[in-house]
C-alpha cells in the first residue's frame, strides 16, 4: 500500500490525506532513501541540522523582511526577529552549537540561544563559514530550541544561514531532524496523525457519526481538524486564519490526475446538492475531485457533530453527503452531497486526523478529542465504536519530525501534533474507551 500526498489546491492550502487504499489508512511508504540518511546521521561526529527544514520565526514584527527559503535564512534585518531551530537528541549532556553563515558586507553580532543560556558570535566575510558558538547543557533529551537574533551589524543585513550545527556527548545517541531536502516543506509543517477506528461488524455501513471538540488554546491557524474520513474523502473543520474558520467536506474522483480540468467526463464528481450559504468547487495537485466549504467560526472548547452518509445509488455511482451539527442549534446542517461514478460500495474506513497546513506555524502545537463514534448499518441498526488504531504520515515515518501522538482521555480518543513535545507514541498502537451506551438521536426523515 502507498499513501499519496494530496493538496487541496482549490483553498490554496495544501492537505496530507489518504487517497489510494484508503480502506486501511496506516501509512506505510518506501522511505529507505530518507532511512539510509537517519542511519548515516547517527553515526557522524557533528550535525549540520538545514534552516530550510527544521526553523521558524518563532518572533516576527509586523512588517519584518526575513523568510526561510528553500535553502537558507534570508533577508535577516530586524534585530526583534527570533528564529528558532527545532532537533532532537536521545542523550543529555554537552551540545557543541554552530552556525554555518555569510555575511556579505560588514560584520555582523548575533546572540544564540538554548535554554536559559545565550551566547554572542561575531560573523563577518561573505563566504558561507562555519562558525562555533559554544557549548550548552542538555539536561533532558528530547527536542532542543535554538534560537538566533540579531545584536548589532554594519553592513545591510545580519547574515545568511543555511544551517545550525551541533556535536558533543548529548548529539552521540540518535538524532531527529529534516535532512532530506523533499520533506522540508512538510517538515516544517509537522507530521500528520490519525485515528484509524475499528468497524465492529462486517455488515453495510451507511453512515459515520463523530463529535469533535478542540481544547481552548488548540486551534492554531492552520490546523485542520478532520473527523470522519473515508474510503473516497473527508469532513472537518478548518482554521484558515484569524477571521475565518471552515467546514470542510470533499470527495476524490476515482480518476487518477493532478489537473481537475483532465478529469473525463465519465469520472467527474457530480454534485447533488447543497446547503445554503455552501462554497462548491473543485480541487487539483495529485488527486481531484469536488469539494465543498462552509465558513464557520466555531469555537474552540465547543463540541461539534459530524454525521457523514455514503451508498450506493444502484448505477454504478455512490452518494455522499455530509451534514453538521453546531451546538448553537438542534437543526442539522446540510453541508453538500455528491455523486461518485464508478463507485459502488457503502462507507468504508472511517478515521480521523489533526494536521497542520502552514508551514510558518508549523513549530505550534495543536489538538483534538474525538468521541461517542458509531455507525449505522443499512439495516438501521447503530452501532458504537470503542477501539482505534493510531497512524501517523510520511513525515513521521521517514524520522524527518517526530512530534505526534494520539492516546485516550477519559471517555474520548485523542490527536495531538506540533509544538516539538518529547512524549512518544509508537504507530500502530491500538487504543480502545469505553463504548458509549446512547445512540445518536437523529431524525433522519428531517434531514436536509
Amino acid at each position: 500500500m502507498r499513501i499519496k500526498l494530496f493538496a487541496d489546491t482549490f483553498l490554496g492550502v495544501a492537505l496530507l490525506v489518504f487517497q489510494s487504499c484508503a480502506e486501511t489508512p496506516m501509512v506505510t511508504e518506501d522511505t529507505a532513501a530518507a532511512q539510509k540518511n537517519v542511519s548515516a546521521l547517527k553515526n557522524a561526529s557533528s550535525f549540520n541540522v538545514p534552516v530550510a527544514g527544521n526553523s521558524f520565526f518563532t518572533v516576527k514584527p509586523s512588517g519584518a523582511s526575513e523568510v526561510i527559503t528553500s535553502s537558507n535564512l534570508g533577508n535577516w534585518t530586524n534585530s526583534s526577529t527570533v528564529i528558532s531551530t527545532y532537533f532532537r537528541v536521545s542523550n543529555t549532556g554537552t551540545l557543541n552549537i554552530g552556525l554555518k553563515a555569510s555575511v556579505p558586507s560588514g560584520t555582523s553580532v548575533v546572540k544564540v540561544t538554548v535554554g536559559s543560556t545565550s551566547k554572542n558570535i561575531t560573523l563577518t566575510g561573505s563566504a558561507y563559514t562555519d562558525y562555533t558558538v559554544g557549548d550548552f547543557t542538555v539536561s533532558t533529551p528530547g527536542y532542543v530550541k535554538v534560537d538566533l537574533q540579531g545584536i548589532s551589524k554594519t553592513g545591510g543585513y545580519f547574515a545568511d544561514v543555511t544551517d545550525v550545527t551541533f556535536s558533543g556527548t548529548a548529539s552521540t545517541g540518535t538524532n531527529v531532524y529534516s535532512n532530506d531536502p523533499s520533506y522540508y516543506y512538510w517538515s516544517r509543517r509537522g507530521p500528520s496523525c490519525h485515528l484509524n477506528y475499528v468497524i465492529p461488524t462486517t455488515n453495510n455501513i451507511s453512515y459515520y457519526y463523530n463529535e469533535v471538540i478542540v481544547p481552548a488554546g488548540e486551534d492554531k491557524i492552520g490546523s485542520y481538524f478532520m473527523a470522519n474520513g473515508f474510503s473516497a474523502g473527508y469532513f472537518g473543520m478548518q482554521v484558515n486564519s484569524d477571521t475565518e474558520r471552515r467546514i470542510l467536506f470533499s470527495v476524490w474522483s476515482p480518476f487518477d490526475t493532478d489537473d481537475p480540468n483532465n478529469i473525463p467526463p465519465d469520472h467527474k464528481i457530480i454534485l447533488n446538492r447543497a446547503g445554503a450559504g455552501i462554497t462548491i468547487g473543485e480541487f487539483g495537485n495529485e488527486g481531484s475531485g469536488g469539494q465543498s466549504y462552509y465558513k464557520y467560526n466555531w469555537s474552540a472548547g465547543q463540541t461539534y457533530k459530524f454525521l457523514l452518509k455514503g451508498e450506493p445509488d444502484g448505477t454504478g455511482k455512490t452518494d455522499f453527503t455530509a451534514w453538521f451539527l453546531s451546538p448553537d442549534t438542534t437543526t442539522w446542517k446540510l453541508i453538500a452531497s455528491w455523486k461518485r461514478p464508478q463507485t459502488s460500495t457503502y462507507l468504508k474506513s472511517f478515521y480521523s486526523f489533526v494536521e497542520n497546513f502552514n508551514p510558518e506555524n508549523g513549530y505550534q502545537g495543536r489538538k483534538a478529542e474525538f468521541k461517542n463514534q458509531w455507525v449505522r448499518t443499512s439495516n438501521g441498526s447503530w452501532i458504537a465504536v470503542s477501539g482505534a488504531k493510531f497512524s501517523v504520515d510520511n513525515t513521521y515515518n521517514a524520522k524527518q519530525r517526530i512530534d505526534a501522538m494520539g492516546g485516550t482521555a477519559g471517555n474520548a480518543f485523542f490527536l495531538q501534533n506540533g509544538g516539538f513535545f518529547n512524549t512518544t507514541v509508537a504507530p500502530g498502537t491500538q487504543f480502545s474507551v469505553t463504548a458509549p451506551s446512547q445512540a445518536p438521536n437523529i431524525d433522519f426523515s428531517t434531514l436536509p
